[in-house]
């Protein structure tokens, strides 16, 4: 997403072949628990779209994410970036992914090469993410992302 935080940072839950939603990929679920699926999605697309809501949702307040700069962010300065004025996603393309999952937690993961604003500045990443899923009290939130900037 932002460069602020993809510097070291983000992208979350990827698997099999993506997906293309509104011309931009994002991970494809199918294989998944459908509720985990669903859940991977809507991050997906939250991050995308920079939501604030859905991303309050489905990060666990005690989120951690750790990324190339070696400092760890909160759930709210994760957020904070994402959603900051003049920064937007305008490409996003999950490749290379990896799935591992019981039964009340995931490991969800791959490449993201992204394209967009980071506070009206032009920015190409591409990072190596992991994103680690829990399911508590029913419902699927990432509790840990780590995410490295990749040649």
């Amino acid at each position: 997403m932002r460069l602020s935080h993809w510097n070291g940072m983000m992208f979350c839950a990827a698997l099999v072949a993506p997906q293309v939603w509104a011309g931009q990929e994002v991970g494809d679920y199918r294989g998944l628990p459908e509720d985990l699926a669903a859940a991977a999605t809507a991050y997906d697309l939250a991050q995308y779209k920079a939501n604030r809501p859905e991303l309050e949702r489905l990060l666990a307040d005690d989120y951690t994410l750790a990324g190339s700069s070696g400092k760890n962010q909160t759930k709210a300065e994760f957020i904070a970036d994402l959603v900051a004025p003049g920064s937007k996603t305008t490409y996003l393309a999950i490749t290379q992914q990896v799935r591992k999952v019981w039964p009340d937690g995931a490991v969800l993961g791959g490449m993201a090469d992204a394209k967009g604003l980071d506070r009206g500045k032009p920015f190409t990443m591409r990072i190596r993410f992991v994103d680690v899923w829990a399911k508590r009290d029913g419902r699927w939130q990432v509790v840990f992302t780590q995410a490295n900037t990749a040649p």
